[in-house]
């Protein structure tokens, strides 16, 4: 006889507590072979195919596209088709259990969270003045660029008027109505902005919509700008030792440890040095704490196949070898390209850079990667003729340049301590290894 089975979202990585349902690939009613993708799952910037734990026939889909699903809850319920029992358990770890849930209701099994919803008529006048945001909430708002002034305006269902996932997921269906509240005092905040009602003229023409990774980057972008003050510094860096020594190194180094070693590599590892001596540009901002990270994690911006991008961490990279950040740089840039890198492959990075360079572009002016305090971009390196300075003479040489710059967040980054890392990052890659291979 067969056993009707639960199919559960399972765990995709460190930290990722919830993903949206994409596409289902298996309908009602058809039957699939263990191992058939059943369904694509999307979480952060990386699309996850998940696949059935056992053969069988799909019998009914618990969640619909577009569903926000808590890891560990139960998507689907299918029919084995071979008769034999099999358990289909959730995950065992903290992380995947976590289940969202009020104080009055303790529920047994994750369950999803719907985006369907009742609507709720509520005056603007409505302000909860004991407002409690859990962090789950806080990372809600900071993903829809909701104030605490309008989160406060939406209606509370939890216990003593906690704020419930629901009941933001229930606000934002409903076109968030209050998102352009003002002052809770009711009178008008003559400081605030208020955003023109300019009718633009957008012309005519090719209308693409954005794809889910393109609007979730447009999202991130506008937060960065809107959140931290962005400050660019400029610095210019003779890099002829480095490729001086890349040129002689490349083809040993490969031939000796079966990696290529590009430029990312180098800018990681001098990127890594540099942070050692300017601990303070390795943070992010918690209201009014600065959180000095204890990791160095250096991000690289890297692009996809689609066009856009993604940004890949390089974990520790302080405490690797050249040959050991190459070695990631070389995986993670190769998974990028096929489209396969994993969650873990993008989490927890405390630092960027962005090599604008790789586009033919001289310098670049980028935005912060939240919540990071400060991104770099390396330019295109370039040959010309300079002026050097040797023994109080003066002569012209032909030298490889290359410009830096240094996005920073002004709130908890001054101009010295911008200045200051930036000069190293250059002094570091002016001197290149005295190690041959």
């Amino acid at each position: 006889m067969a056993k009707t089975m639960d199919f559960l979202l399972p765990k995709m990585g460190e930290s990722i507590t919830e993903g949206t349902i994409l596409n289902w690939l298996v309908q009602e009613g058809e039957a699939f072979e263990e191992g058939d993708i059943l369904v694509e799952v999307g979480t952060d910037k990386v699309d996850n195919e998940v696949p059935a734990p056992a053969a069988g026939i799909m019998s009914k889909h618990l969640c619909a596209n577009g569903d926000v699903v808590e890891i560990g809850s139960v998507i689907a319920q299918f029919e084995e088709s071979d008769g034999s029992v099999k358990t289909v358990a959730a995950p065992k770890s903290a992380e995947s259990n976590k289940v969202v849930k009020s104080e009055s209701s303790v529920s047994k099994q994750p369950k999803p969270v719907k985006t369907t919803s009742k609507t709720t008529s509520v005056s603007n006048s409505y302000v909860n003045q004991d407002l409690f945001v859990s962090p789950l909430i806080d990372s809600m708002a900071r993903k829809n660029h909701m104030s605490y002034e309008e989160l406060a305006r939406i209606p509370a269902t939890g216990h003593e008027g906690r704020l419930r996932k629901s009941d933001v997921v229930n606000y934002i269906n409903e076109g968030r109505p209050f998102q352009f509240a003002q002052a809770v005092n009711n009178e008008p905040d003559p400081t605030a902005y208020r955003i023109p009602q300019l009718k633009l003229d957008k012309g005519t023409g090719t209308i693409i919509k954005m794809d889910r990774m393109r609007s979730m980057i447009a999202d991130h972008m506008v937060y960065s700008k809107h959140t931290s003050p962005h400050v660019t510094a400029y610095v210019e860096a003779d890099l002829t030792d480095l490729v001086n020594w890349r040129n002689k190194n490349k083809a040993p180094f490969q031939e000796k440890y079966d990696e290529r070693l590009t430029f990312t590599p180098l800018f990681v590892d001098a990127v890594a040095r540099a942070i050692k001596e300017y601990p303070n540009i390795n943070a992010s901002v918690d209201g009014s704490n600065i959180i000095v990270k204890e990791n160095i994690n250096v991000g690289m911006a890297t692009a996809l196949p689609s066009g856009n991008l993604i940004v890949p961490v390089v974990k520790n990279a302080d405490q690797k070898s050249l040959q050991e950040i190459a070695a990631d740089v070389n995986r993670m840039a190769n998974l990028a390209r096929e489209n396969k890198l994993g969650g873990d492959d993008i989490k927890g990075g405390t630092f960027t850079i962005s090599n604008v360079g790789t586009f033919g572009s001289l310098m670049g002016t980028p935005i912060i990667n939240q919540p990071e305090v400060a991104i770099l971009a390396t330019g295109i390196i370039k040959k010309r003729a300079e002026v050097m300075t040797k023994d109080g003479v003066d002569s012209i040489e032909i030298r490889s340049m290359m410009m830096l710059s240094l996005s920073f967040d002004h709130r908890v980054v001054d101009g010295f301590l911008g200045g200051s890392f930036l000069k190293q990052v250059a002094l570091n890659l002016e001197a290149a290894p005295d190690k041959d291979y």
